[in-house]
């Protein structure tokens, strides 16, 4: 059996190894082709070009790039044509996957299945009409997601989410990363994003508003996990916070030993304030009550807030079918109001506790890790 991969960022690239892993598991004698990160790489696959050339974010960093990857995108759908693959498999990243889906539908009948659907329930729901002319099968992460899908013709399976398969970190572990941070008092977790547009959008609101609260607060410490991307500016931005927070630099430790202190600072903590995004499926999973608050520009505001199509931003409340993450979105994103949702949920945490594990139950904790689950769901349909 041959299939043909593409992932174009670091998440895509996990969801890839772990699919591959799977199928290796169910399919032996099988060989892999396509584009993928280290993750993918350390499961055979020899990548046929760098997957960074396509971790490439907004308009203003496309435009310079563009013309290069439109050739990427042929050179890529020409391969895929040339090797006649069982499958190909396009991981996300879909300005870029479905391109090429579209040009090896035009040349071939090679079947295509695309992993992680479109938030099509969120806003645009004409995505899915369109991915369905070049997409024979979806596999999704949320549960809610298939309907959908198969309203616009395409097969569609959820396969779990990537999160409910992440490690947690034992009692023993919360108690070294303590000891290690000389964090003897209850702390909260600050998660300002992992952007440095959104690092430095957020951080100085974060800021404003843990001061607020801590002062209600006396003694509590603040942690902050910062990505290695933007651990710098991180560093920059919290340097004249009233109450100092322990900035994770990963840099500062090898990969896995970063990666502990993460977990445990999520486990650890009594409480967190997120920025809007899959974040909130960590702290669920690490059982960690949450406030999430996001700051947008003014225009991007105002557009998200005609399309949306849900009144929520965030996971926890979109899969446990509650409310009872509080948000502060756009122009709610003010510290005084930040710091009192801060305090409602300080004071009654237990309110999230059953949404929390619901939402993990419902992304398949406990059940066959996602990348088998997603492995036996491609076989199925290639069966078909």
């Amino acid at each position: 059996m041959r299939v043909f991969l593409i992932a174009g960022e670091p998440s895509g690239d996990a969801l890839g190894g772990a699919l591959m892993e799977g199928l290796r598991q169910l399919v032996p004698d099988i060989s892999f082709d396509g584009i993928g990160g280290p993750l993918m790489q350390a499961q055979g696959l020899q990548s046929r070009f760098a997957m960074d050339e396509l971790s490439v974010m907004g308009l203003a960093e496309i435009l310079p790039k563009y013309r290069h990857l439109k050739r990427r995108i042929a050179e890529t759908a020409h391969a895929v044509i040339d090797t006649a693959p069982d499958v190909l498999i396009t991981i996300d990243s879909p300005d870029f996957c479905l391109r090429v889906a579209r040009r090896v539908k035009a040349g071939s009948s090679i079947r295509t299945v695309h992993y992680v659907a479109p938030s099509v329930w969120a806003w645009r729901p004409g995505r899915a009409a369109k991915m369905a002319q070049v997409i024979d099968h979806v596999l999704a992460l949320l549960p809610f997601e298939p309907p959908l899908m198969e309203a616009a013709g395409m097969a569609c399976d959820f396969v779990g989410h990537p999160v409910v398969a992440q490690k947690q970190a034992s009692a023993a572990e919360i108690t070294a990363f303590r000891a290690s941070y000389d964090l003897d008092a209850p702390y909260v977790l600050v998660l300002p994003g992992s952007r440095r547009g959104e690092v430095a959008r957020l951080a100085p609101i974060f800021g404003a508003a843990l001061t607020v609260f801590a002062a209600r607060h006396p003694g509590l410490k603040l942690v902050l996990p910062a990505a290695a991307s933007v651990a710098a500016l991180v560093h920059e931005q919290t340097a004249h916070w009233p109450v100092q927070p322990v900035v994770l630099d990963p840099r500062d430790h090898d990969p896995d030993t970063a990666r502990a202190h993460k977990r445990a600072a999520f486990a650890g903590a009594e409480l967190a304030l997120a920025a809007s995004g899959t974040v909130s499926l960590e702290l669920a999973a690490a059982q960690t009550p949450m406030v999430v608050a996001y700051d947008f520009h003014w225009l991007t505001w105002q557009i998200m807030r005609r399309m949306a199509l849900i009144d929520t931003a965030t996971l926890v409340n979109l899969v446990s079918d509650t409310r009872t993450v509080p948000e502060c979105l756009g122009p709610a994103c003010k510290p005084d109001l930040i710091a009192e949702r801060l305090g409602q949920v300080h004071a009654a945490p237990q309110a999230q506790e059953k949404a929390m594990a619901l939402t993990m139950q419902r992304l398949g904790q406990g059940g066959e890790p996602p990348g088998l689950r997603a492995a036996r769901a491609v076989l199925a349909g290639l069966a078909q």
